[in-house]
């Protein structure tokens, strides 16, 4: 669709354009510039849409998320766990055993369409379920071809599954790149991934990257040392594992050695700070990260699909971890460039700015600003005042309307009416 937005305020984390107008063609911005300078030429051949000042940015990457946690929500636990093992066996290895391609499906539309009404427009997933071959191009079937979002998707390859199959699905799934999905090649944990499994994953891999979590909580640290004498990074990169643009999920309890190992690496941590809390496993030292020169993006880790929470939540804790000047906006505005970086480099497009060239993953938003706002203090406010309470008008991925004024373009009754069905029977074989 050829467009032009007209009447809005441009921003994207670098450049601010107020009383601005953008247009789109091929699913790409073409220009950028202040309505005083717009040539009434332009209106005649494209389809023209008053903004009516909103805000017009970049949609939102989750660098770390577990769609398949969907059917977690509300979930009947008899058993309380009592700490990280018990959390993964009670409830996340139960009900990713439970799930087949039917639940996968609903649970790819279900998470998609969250993601959508909190802006975000790449997702960064994690996947795992016994239900192995063809997952993955169920995901996409869900989230890409029907909601028109933008996927890297894997499987994590486990000792708990059928690794050869685990192995196939990656791979094959990895040659199958298109504009809107992509494949990393995913594995679990450290202590659920055996040295035959690791050497079998690294005769495979040749240069690509993994997806992989890392020292989540100190039992996976400890696993390592305790069975193989050598900590999780050092075992990685013993395997030849730490392919550049890599993402290692969590690294809350990784050391000065491995910091310095990632960043020789060029991977990326994909921190999750809210998960973190709940899981009660720790947070993230972003200082140690960026002492190592360590890039950090920003994920959910599944725990609901609303980034802009992990973005405030990070901003937060840091400060209470580190001290009130460790960390300030500009460290969130950078982690959030670097999420751009990541997803442009993996799709050979540009996203993540609004400029020409850039591809048209954008998300709009009405605010009323109670004080002055400026190039300075942008980003103060969409940081207290915006995602404070975020309520999105329109998202759009390469110029397409994914939802316009509030409705999306999917039948989100139906959609969740099924899944509520389809839950049931997940819930059934979980025996709850």
């Amino acid at each position: 669709m050829e467009m032009i937005l007209l009447n809005c305020t441009v921003y994207d984390y670098e450049n601010f354009i107020d009383k601005a107008y953008l247009v789109i063609e091929s699913g790409k911005i073409s220009q950028v510039g202040r309505m005083e300078d717009l040539r009434d030429s332009l209106k005649d051949k494209h389809d023209v849409i008053d903004m009516k000042n909103r805000f017009v940015m970049p949609g939102f990457v989750n660098c770390h998320t577990h769609v398949y946690s969907t059917f977690a929500r509300g979930i009947p636990l008899k058993v309380a766990p009592e700490d990280f093992r018990d959390i993964l066996e009670k409830v996340w290895w139960k009900l990713d055993s439970a799930l087949d391609l039917e639940a996968v499906y609903y649970s790819g539309l279900v998470a998609g369409i969250e993601c959508i009404k909190n802006g975000v427009t790449t997702l960064f997933d994690h996947h795992a379920g016994t239900a192995i071959s063809g997952s993955l191009e169920t995901l996409r079937k869900s989230l890409c071809d029907i909601l028109g979002l933008r996927a890297v998707l894997c499987f994590e390859t486990s000792d708990r599954f059928d690794v050869s199959a685990c192995l196939d699905e990656n791979l094959s799934f990895m040659s199958k790149q298109n504009a809107k999905s992509l494949g990393l090649f995913g594995l679990h944990a450290s202590f659920t991934l055996s040295e035959n499994t690791l050497s079998r994953v690294s005769e495979v891999l040749e240069d690509r990257p993994i997806h992989i979590h890392v020292a989540e909580a100190p039992m996976d640290e400890k696993a390592s040392v305790e069975k193989y004498g050598m900590r999780i990074l050092e075992r990685l990169k013993k395997h030849n594992l730490l392919n550049e643009n890599s993402i290692l999920a969590h690294c809350v309890h990784i050391d000065e050695l491995e910091a310095d190992i990632i960043s020789e690496s060029g991977a990326f941590v994909a921190v999750n700070p809210t998960s973190n809390m709940n899981n009660g496993v720790g947070l993230p030292n972003t200082k140690l990260l960026r002492r190592h020169s360590v890039s950090f993006v920003v994920g959910t880790d599944g725990l609901g699909f609303n980034l802009t929470r992990d973005l405030l939540n990070l901003f937060f804790t840091q400060r209470l971890l580190l001290g009130q000047g460790s960390f300030d906006l500009e460290d969130l505005r950078r982690a959030i460039l670097y999420s751009y970086s990541l997803a442009s480099t993996l799709f050979e497009k540009n996203i993540g700015r609004i400029m020409p060239g850039y591809v048209a993953d954008l998300i709009t938003f009405d605010y009323a600003t109670p004080t002055p706002l400026n190039k300075e203090n942008i980003f103060a406010h969409i940081f207290f005042g915006v995602w404070d309470r975020v309520e999105l008008k329109d998202v759009m991925v390469g110029g397409e309307f994914l939802m316009r004024d509030g409705n999306l373009r999917v039948d989100q009754d139906e959609i969740f009416s099924r899944s509520r069905k389809v839950c049931q029977k997940v819930w059934r074989r979980m025996g709850l």
